[in-house]
């Protein structure tokens, strides 16, 4: 039996369609190219070489996206026709609870089955994308770990497992050892994306906004290529460094541009585009046309019933946009389902409504039930980074329908937002501004 460049079988497959398998596995491992094209072909070539269909069954699945989500469903109903070894059955099992939402359960499952079959490199990356979607901070970090013994600097794809493990360090707030590992995946693979991307974070965590603009303008061809699929992400974190400066003309340069300058309906591409333009709103910049653009381009994938973190991307673009009805369709959906068992049900009930009525709240003045709705679901791991930079810090920022209680709380979200980046612009000027509806001396602007 045929295997892959790490020595897993593969049930099914005829040297044609293995060639054209890996190449759509390395594109998935970069993140770069169409993994689809070859892929279809290699299932052209080889029609029962099941990895084949369990690999177009994650990149659909993966996705967050609803439709992308029907087409996963339907590759899996073909798969299990197949004869089906025991790599296969267990990924079967993981695609299956995945698509019923449950992706904590189909995580857990890939924790053993990486076990099991420790150089499963798909098996590895998609867990990754399941511990990244789902917040499982210490598992981006650990699923890496314990498998990473089993691997070495001649097995191919090892740079790509190191740059897996510097995003989960990096998230553990190992800022150190994440960035020596990031520099080693690249070391060995220069387009290792999650490798640049966990970089990235570390200077983005540890206030390092200058060198990190120069670390992205030096590194720009290798994740800014059209192709790439953490292309628009990257120019996100690009934004953000101007955003610590206060260059507030730059970060909208890259909005206009990069972001959305393609108008791309990737899902994962227009939360960066809430995330960022709702930054820009609050920077008092007049985004209306661009908010009616980007709320557009939400209404295929915003539902209240798929992925609640995209969900509340959405509700930022239809607020800026106006589109209150909308808003309401989506919250009312999540409250429908509230009795549903599934785990993305229990995200959106306890978790996506709060953060969707809490910004609601704040986008209409409404600052007393902003702080009841966010304050609470600032810990939730699922969203903590967009939710305590996206908004917290402004609850004071309309001072004639602000009560003292919102002023103090500001005030103290910015001290303890400071306190991590002490000399990012934009977290003094939210002192400043809290200090200064209180009453209290301000802080230096």
């Amino acid at each position: 039996m045929l295997t892959d460049q790490q020595g897993n079988s593969l049930s099914g497959a005829s040297a044609q369609a293995l060639d054209l398998y890996g190449q759509a596995l390395e594109s998935f491992n970069l993140y770069s190219g169409d993994p689809f094209a070859p892929l279809e072909r290699a299932i052209q070539a080889a029609p029962q070489f099941v990895m084949a269909h369990i690999l177009k069954a994650y990149l659909y699945a993966t996705a967050t996206e609803p439709a992308a989500s029907l087409q996963a469903q339907r590759v899996v109903v073909h798969a299990r026709s197949l004869p089906l070894d025991e790599r296969a059955e267990s990924h079967i099992s993981v695609l299956t609870e995945l698509m019923a939402g449950n992706w904590t359960r189909a995580a857990t499952m890939l924790d053993y089955h990486n076990a099991t079959y420790p150089r499963d490199l798909l098996g590895i990356q998609c867990g990754h994308l399941m511990d990244f979607y789902r917040a499982g901070t210490r598992n981006l970090r650990d699923r890496i770990a314990r498998i990473l013994p089993h691997w070495s600097a001649e097995v191919p794809g090892y740079s790509i497992l190191l740059g897996m493990y510097a995003f989960g360090l990096e998230e553990c707030g190992d800022y150190r050892r994440a960035e020596e590992y990031g520099h080693s995946a690249i070391e060995l693979q220069p387009f290792d994306c999650w490798a640049h991307h966990a970089v990235a974070h570390v200077l983005e965590m540890q206030g390092r906004a200058e060198e990190g603009i120069d670390w992205m303008a030096e590194r720009e061809p290798f994740w800014a290529g059209d192709d790439n699929f953490f292309r628009v992400h990257n120019w996100w974190h690009k934004a953000l460094y101007h955003l610590d400066l206060d260059q507030v003309d730059q970060a909208l340069a890259i909005y206009d541009g990069p972001i959305r300058g393609l108008r791309s309906d990737m899902a994962l591409d227009l939360v960066d585009a809430s995330a960022l333009l709702w930054r820009l709103a609050l920077a008092g910049r007049d985004l209306s046309e661009r908010w009616t653009e980007l709320a557009q381009a939400w209404e295929k994938h915003a539902d209240g019933r798929h992925y609640p973190f995209n969900d509340w991307h959405g509700v930022m673009a239809l607020l800026g946009a106006g589109r209150d009805a909308d808003v309401e369709r989506i919250a009312n959906s999540i409250r429908a389902a509230s009795s549903n068992d599934t785990e993305v049900a229990r995200w959106a009930w306890h978790t996506g409504l709060p953060l969707i009525e809490g910004f609601t709240a704040f986008w209409r003045g409404d600052y007393h039930k902003a702080v009841e709705q966010l304050y609470g679901a600032r810990y939730c791991q699922q969203f903590r980074r967009q939710s305590r930079a996206a908004g917290y810090y402004r609850l004071d920022t309309d001072g004639s329908g602000a009560a003292r209680r919102s002023q103090e709380l500001a005030e103290a979200f910015a001290n303890e937002r400071l306190a991590l980046k002490p000399h990012s612009e934009v977290n003094r000027r939210f002192l400043y501004r809290a200090t200064t509806r209180s009453g209290d001396q301000p802080a230096s602007p």
